[in-house]
């Protein structure tokens, strides 16, 4: 089997820009420089990405998270795409509504499935309060994932929490990073003179502002004199967070040489979620020679070298986040000798080997469940 098709199935697309968005066009991206097919079914997008047809599945907004679709197509329609387009196999993308209805229709199809387990959906409905959601996000993470060939998940905490709920065959698959975009020298002085014209240090953070980011640990940070506050994103929590952190930079969402300048400019990274199953925004950080100190839970865990590239603290505890950022603050040489090792980690972890494993994953699928048929 030279050449493969693959059908991607996504909930979340362009224009969102969030961690499955990033890695649904990395894979995209890495597919059409390799020679394989493929097409994506997404709620929103464009009408191609790199070259390939995107087809738009039904959605709806959240009722909390009017700027994020979810993905609710019939299971006879996303049949029909796939009796169209014929895959060898099916790769379904942070699963939850609409890749449950993939799930099914490649399931009576007999086309062989590989699920990316991205989003942390029981985190998810804990952290907005749903009535009863965490049950109901736990059984639909049994439902899609028992259903699948093979579930690859980012991280260790991510392959323990799949299997305290009983998902079988699962394997680590971590994310990339684009050595290139984020690196130490795109460290720009016109941004941080601008940001910062009295020299104080930038502490920043990237990503979505919204609830289960925990972003409200940043006010202990906030009048601290040593450094300013920068976030770079958008979402629901916005305007809260602006009235929060009056004195902080709202930078907004930002996309290619304008956010690598932005991580590189940075002093220190900080994340605040618990909830991350890779955390890629940390390791753009890493990649950008920025020391970063994130939760000490879920992805972070395996992403940050504690001690050496930067330093993990108990989720929750804005007081242990606050003295590492402060150390980092107090000491020039030490914050440099962390940011020389954040880049160093990262440096086996590009988007073209980690891409490279993932076909191979698709292979394996694709050839048991070919075996299987002739048995």
């Amino acid at each position: 089997m030279e050449n493969l098709r693959v059908l991607i199935v996504s909930e979340s697309f362009l224009p969102q820009v969030n961690g499955v968005t990033n890695s649904v066009r990395r894979v995209l991206e890495h597919l059409a420089a390799t020679g394989h097919e493929a097409e994506l079914v997404a709620p929103t997008g464009p009408p191609s990405y790199a070259g390939f047809p995107v087809t738009h599945a039904r959605g709806a907004s959240l009722p909390f998270y009017r700027d994020f679709r979810i993905g609710l197509e019939t299971r006879r329609r996303l049949r029909a795409v796939m009796l169209r387009f014929r895959p060898d196999v099916v790769h379904v993308a942070s699963p939850a509504t609409l890749g449950y209805q993939a799930t099914r229709a490649a399931a009576e199809l007999g086309i062989p499935t590989v699920a990316i387990y991205q989003t942390d959906l029981v985190g998810f409905a804990e952290r907005y309060g749903i009535a009863g959601g965490c049950r109901a996000m736990a059984g639909l993470t049994r439902r899609i994932h028992h259903r699948v060939d093979l579930t690859l998940a980012p991280s260790s905490a991510s392959l323990r929490q799949l299997d305290e709920l009983g998902v079988p065959r699962t394997v680590l698959w971590p994310r990339g990073v684009d050595l290139q975009a984020f690196h130490p020298v795109r460290r720009s002085t016109a941004l941080r003179q601008e940001l910062a014209p009295d020299g104080r240090l930038l502490v920043g953070y990237v990503g979505r502002l919204a609830p289960e980011k925990e972003l409200d640990l940043l006010s202990h940070l906030a009048e601290d004199p040593r450094y300013r506050l920068v976030l770079v994103g958008g979402g629901p929590e916005e305007q809260r967070l602006r009235t929060l952190l009056p004195g902080a930079a709202f930078l907004g969402v930002l996309h290619g040489d304008a956010l690598g300048a932005a991580y590189a400019s940075l002093d220190v990274f900080v994340h605040t979620g618990r909830h991350e199953t890779y955390c890629q925004s940390a390791q753009e950080a890493l990649a950008s020679g920025v020391p970063v100190v994130a939760p000490r839970a879920g992805g972070p865990v395996d992403v940050v070298r504690d001690g050496v590239a930067g330093h993990l603290y108990t989720p929750g505890d804005a007081a242990e986040l606050a003295s590492y950022v402060g150390r980092l603050a107090d000491d020039q040489l030490y914050r440099r000798r962390m940011g020389l090792a954040a880049r160093r980690s990262v440096n086996g972890r590009s988007w073209r080997s980690v891409n490279d494993r993932l076909v191979e994953h698709y292979r394996a699928v694709a050839s048991e469940r070919v075996t299987r048929l002739a048995a």
